[in-house]
C-alpha cells in the first residue's frame, strides 16, 4: 500500500487520540479501506429535546463501491437493497446509509440522494455528465421515542448533515463511536448500544474492515456472569487483532466479578421495570475490503459476516430485529488469480471485525436517561 495508508501492521493495533473516541484501544475503523469516509449527524440533547437518534453514512471514493447486502432480521426496514442483487444492473453504489427512526427514517436517504446528484455522481442516465441518479442503499434501526417524543426522528436534512461531514473528514479518519449517529438512541437488550468499528490488514496486503450499529433485541452479555459474548469469544480464539481485550480493566479474563454482576442485575431490573416493554430492534452493518469483488462475491461477504453478530449478540435475527449487513468493495487489491479460495481469508475476517465492532460499540456506549427510558451503559454496569 502507498504512502498514504497508516502505518498498521499486519493485524493491527492502532490507539486513537481520545479526542476521537473513548480511551479503550482501537483496532482501525471502517475508514482504513482507502477511500471510505463516514459521517454521523446526531440528534439529541438541548438542541433537539425529544430525540435520541440519528444517521450515519458510509461514503465511497467516487466512482462508488461494489455492493451487496444480506438481511437476516424478521423486520427489516430498508431501501434501494433490491439493485443490490448480483442478477441487476446497478454494480456500484456511492454512499450507503444507516439511520434510526425505523422507516421514517429512511428519509435520511433522500438527502443523501440530492447531495450525490449536486456532485454528479451517480448511475450515468444520459448525456450530460449531471444525468445521474444516485442509488443509495440505505436501512434503518428501530430507536422510537427513546428520546421522549415518538415523532422525533432523521429526514433528509439529517442524511444530508450526515453525508457532509463525511466527505469533510480526512482519508483514514478514525471512526467517531458511541452515541453517535444512527447509533444515538440504539439499545443491546437492556443496555446502551452505539456505533462501533474496527479493521484489519490481511497477510496479503487487503484491508477489511466493518461499521455496526448494535441495537438488539437480544443481550450482547452472559446473563449469569456478565461477561461481553464477544469478548469471550474473542478470548476463546486468541486472534492477535482481538489480543488488547485481554488485558481490559487488567484483568485477565472476561468475566466480571460476582459481587458486580449482581449489582448489575439490580439496576438492570430498575431500569427494565422503569421503560416497560422492549421495543423493536435491529443491528446493521457495513463490512468492507479493499479487494476488488464481484457483486456475487461481496453478497457473500455480507452473508457470512452475519456470523459476527450470532457471536456477539443472542438471541439473534428475530422476527423483530431487521438485522442488515452491507458489503463494499472498493477494488484496490485483485484477489490471487490461482488460488480459487482466496475470497476465503476476507469471509472469516469479516466475519470477525463484526463481533469486534459489536464489542467496541458497547464499550464506547454512554448512559443515557431519557424521558423515553433509562439505558445504562455496559461499562457504568460492569467496567468500574
Amino acid at each position: 500500500m502507498t504512502s498514504d495508508v497508516p502505518n498498521h501492521p499486519a493485524t493491527h493495533s492502532t490507539t486513537h487520540s481520545p479526542a476521537d473516541i473513548p480511551s479503550h484501544p482501537a483496532p482501525g475503523s471502517l475508514t482504513d479501506v482507502r477511500g471510505l469516509r463516514v459521517g454521523h449527524a446526531t440528534l439529541g440533547g438541548d438542541g433537539h429535546p425529544g430525540h435520541l437518534t440519528g444517521a450515519t453514512v458510509v461514503l465511497a471514493p467516487e466512482g462508488g463501491a461494489v455492493a451487496a447486502v444480506d438481511v437476516r432480521g424478521g423486520g427489516p426496514g430498508t431501501r434501494e437493497t433490491d439493485a443490490l442483487d448480483p442478477r441487476n444492473l446497478v454494480q456500484r453504489v456511492e454512499a450507503v446509509v444507516l439511520t434510526g427512526g425505523s422507516a421514517y427514517g429512511l428519509d435520511s436517504a433522500s438527502g443523501v440522494v440530492a447531495w450525490l446528484e449536486e456532485q454528479g455522481r451517480g448511475v450515468r442516465v444520459g448525456p450530460d455528465p449531471s444525468h445521474v441518479v444516485p442509488v443509495v442503499p440505505a436501512a434503518c434501526v428501530f430507536d422510537l421515542g427513546r428520546g421522549g417524543d415518538f415523532k422525533a426522528r432523521p429526514d433528509a436534512s439529517t442524511g444530508r448533515a450526515a453525508v457532509e461531514a463525511a466527505a469533510l473528514t480526512e482519508l483514514f479518519a478514525p471512526v467517531q463511536e458511541g452515541n453517535v449517529g444512527a447509533g444515538t438512541g440504539a439499545v443491546v437488550g437492556k443496555v446502551k448500544g452505539g456505533i462501533g468499528s474496527a479493521a484489519v490488514r490481511l497477510d496479503s496486503g487487503i484491508t477489511v474492515a466493518a461499521l455496526v450499529v448494535a441495537n438488539a433485541a437480544g443481550s450482547g452479555f452472559d446473563p449469569e456472569t456478565g461477561a461481553l459474548y464477544g469478548r469471550f469469544f474473542q478470548h476463546f480464539q486468541h486472534f492477535q487483532y482481538f489480543e488488547h481485550f485481554q488485558s481490559f480493566e487488567g484483568r485477565q479474563n472476561a468475566y466480571p466479578s460476582p459481587e458486580i454482576h449482581e449489582e448489575a442485575k439490580r439496576r438492570l431490573a430498575e431500569a427494565a421495570a422503569e421503560n416497560g416493554p422492549p421495543p423493536l430492534n435491529t443491528t446493521l452493518a457495513v463490512v468492507a475490503t479493499d479487494a476488488e469483488l464481484t457483486k456475487a462475491q461481496a453478497q457473500k461477504l455480507a452473508g457470512t459476516s452475519h456470523d459476527g453478530m450470532a457471536r456477539a449478540v443472542r438471541p439473534v435475527h428475530l422476527l423483530n430485529d431487521g438485522d442488515t449487513v452491507f458489503a463494499l468493495a472498493t477494488g484496490e487489491h485483485a484477489l490471487a488469480a490461482d488460488n480459487p479460495l482466496a475470497l476465503n481469508e476476507i469471509l472469516a475476517a469479516g466475519a470477525d471485525l463484526v463481533t469486534t465492532a459489536i464489542v467496541r460499540a458497547m464499550l464506547a456506549a454512554e448512559s443515557v436517561r431519557t424521558p423515553g427510558g433509562t439505558f445504562p451503559s455496559y461499562l457504568d454496569l460492569y467496567g468500574k
